[in-house]
This record gives structure tokens, C-alpha cells and sequence, in this order.
């Protein structure tokens, strides 16, 4: 099968494509044809080495997939050719093809196209992870989510909508604030010409309980400044470097700083995290979420839809389509 490799990590031209031996389908194994590969920014700072975990060298990334079964196992009875099915491959999703035990495989409703199978499950989860694990959600509470035109942020308003909470989304673009406005945001911030902290204080009424951040940078002390007394601020990641966040503005005003890493949570607690992913599926297929259908790049120019997300030239999310 071909594949992309990353022989030396440093740099996203050291993505290649390779040609490598099929795997043998094991009793307990299928075989895929990959149709779409999620896309997200962990991707590149992993191949780049910025990550904090160093995958071993070759390394093949690409972690979610959508594909269709080309072959089953000898003792696979749940599943058979040609369905189409959802696969968190861990790695090697850069490819044409994979070979994953069955009980990693998810059926996946008509209602989603292969892009949108392929793109949901780091968004959705790690926003799942974040209002039923770690915050204090209650409906009514008002919200502010940064970063809310790419997937992480689109995941958090459509989750955080469903759950009862009003959300205001805040994104650089006017194309980002639409798509996060339908989604259910029922307010918009443009975070290059307005004032982050007094907007929101404005549009949640001084009430603001929650910040969902994936941003960081020069945005999250603004960001903490207009939570309410007793408002959580949700430290999701740092697309724009780490902030450094004052203690008297979190003391003073008995507010609570959450860390979010569904990545590490998801490493430990391998059985939760499936049972969680079924949770999610289960509400995608309901409708009652709905993940945006994303911008789509041949699997061969990856390290330039790669060098899009990093540039936040990337509205929503993205995915690969291979076409070798």
C-alpha cells in the first residue's frame, strides 16, 4: 500500500510517499480503503517534533479515518465488506489503506459524508471531555469559545448549544463567525476590531460563566477578565503560544482555571474514551450534532493543507482524500 513517511522529524517536507507492504489481516482483523483522513493541528506539530509526545521515527500520521472493508477476518461475524465504517487508527491514517482490529471499527450513519466522519472525533471529544468530565455545565450558563470558525471551537459551540448554553463566538474572519453563528452561536466577536473582555461582558450581560480556549496567547487574560465571579476559564490548547495568566484575577473573584487534555485522558482510559466515542456517534446520528462538512486537500499535498491550518487560512476543519 502507499503511504506518507516522516523519516526525520522537523520539518513538513519531510513528509514523503512510500510504498509499503501490505499488512496480513489477522482472524480478529479488517482491512480498509481509507476514504477520508482527519487533519488536525496536532498533526503538525507532532511531525514538526513541537509536540510533547516524540513519535519514534518513521513515523505515519494521520489518526482518524473514514474507509470502506475490503476484507474481514476469519473470526469477524460483526462486520463485512463493504460497509463503511469510522477507525481511530492512532497512526498511519496518511494512506491508502489500513488493517485495524474490528472492535476499533465504528459503523458510521448515511446521514455523514465520508469528510465528516473522518473529521469529528478529536473536535467533538475533546469538547465532550470538557463539559462532562472536567467543567461545571448548567443549562442557561453563557459561554465565550475562541477560535470558533476551526473544528475545535465549531465542536464546543454545536456541543455547547445542544447542552442548553448560549454561546458567543469569537474568530478572526467573518467567513469563521458565520459558521460558528450557524451553528447555534447566538452571537459573534470580531477578535482583530473589537475588545474581547468588554464585548463579551457586553453580550453576556456581565454573566459570562464559561471561556473555552484553544487559542491562549494575547486573547486569554483578556478572556479571564470578562468571566463572572465564579466563572471557569477552559485552558483547551495554544494555537497562538502559552499565556501567562494572573493568579489575583482567578483568587479575587473565585474563578477556576480547567485544564483540558483529552489526549492524555484518552491514553489512561482507553475503555472510557470508546464508550465516550459511542456516546457522540450516537447523538450524530440522533442530529442532535451536527459536524460541519470540511475543506477537503488530496492526500499528496498534505503538508500544504498542513501549512493552511497552521496559517489560519483553514475554516472548519479539513480532510485528505488519497489520490495515489
Amino acid at each position: 500500500m502507499k503511504t506518507l513517511l516522516v523519516k526525520e522529524l522537523g520539518s513538513l517536507d519531510t513528509l514523503e510517499l512510500a510504498e509499503i507492504e501490505d499488512p496480513a489481516v489477522g482472524p480478529n482483523e479488517i482491512k480498509i480503503e481509507i476514504l477520508a483522513c482527519g487533519l488536525n493541528y496536532v498533526d503538525s506539530l507532532m511531525i514538526e517534533g513541537r509536540y510533547q509526545i516524540k513519535p519514534p521515527v518513521p513515523f505515519r500520521p494521520g489518526s482518524e479515518v473514514v474507509g470502506r472493508i475490503i476484507e474481514v477476518g476469519a473470526e469477524v461475524t460483526t462486520l463485512s465488506v463493504g460497509q463503511r465504517v469510522f477507525v481511530p487508527v492512532g497512526v498511519g491514517g496518511f494512506s491508502s489503506h489500513a488493517v485495524t482490529h474490528h472492535l476499533r471499527a465504528l459503523p458510521i450513519p448515511d446521514s455523514l459524508t465520508d469528510g465528516q466522519g473522518a473529521t469529528f472525533m478529536q473536535s467533538y471529544l475533546t469538547a465532550w471531555f470538557a463539559f462532562n468530565n472536567r467543567a461545571v455545565v448548567v443549562e442557561g450558563d453563557t459561554m465565550l469559545v475562541l477560535g470558533a470558525g476551526g473544528g475545535i471551537g465549531l465542536a464546543a459551540v454545536d456541543l455547547g448549544v445542544a447542552m442548553g448554553m448560549k454561546v458567543i463566538a469569537a474568530a478572526s474572519s467573518e467567513e469563521k463567525r458565520q459558521l460558528a453563528l450557524d451553528k447555534g452561536a447566538f452571537a459573534a466577536i470580531d477578535v482583530l476590531n473589537e475588545d474581547v473582555k468588554v464585548r463579551a461582558r457586553e453580550l453576556a450581560d456581565n454573566k459570562l460563566n464559561l471561556v473555552y480556549d484553544p487559542v491562549g496567547g494575547d486573547l486569554a487574560e483578556q478572556c479571564l477578565r470578562a468571566l463572572a465571579p465564579g466563572g471557569q476559564y477552559l485552558v483547551v490548547g495554544f494555537v497562538a503560544g502559552i499565556p501567562k495568566l494572573s493568579a489575583n484575577q482567578i483568587l479575587l473573584t473565585n474563578r477556576t482555571v480547567v485544564g483540558i487534555d483529552w489526549g492524555a485522558w484518552m491514553a489512561k482510559n482507553p475503555l472510557d474514551n470508546f464508550n465516550m466515542l459511542h456516546e457522540v456517534m450516537a447523538e450524530i446520528s440522533k442530529g442532535t450534532l451536527n459536524p460541519v462538512e470540511p475543506m477537503s486537500y488530496p492526500m499528496s499535498q498534505a503538508a500544504q493543507a498542513l501549512r493552511d491550518m497552521q496559517n489560519r487560512k483553514v475554516v472548519g476543519k479539513v480532510a485528505l482524500v488519497p489520490d495515489f
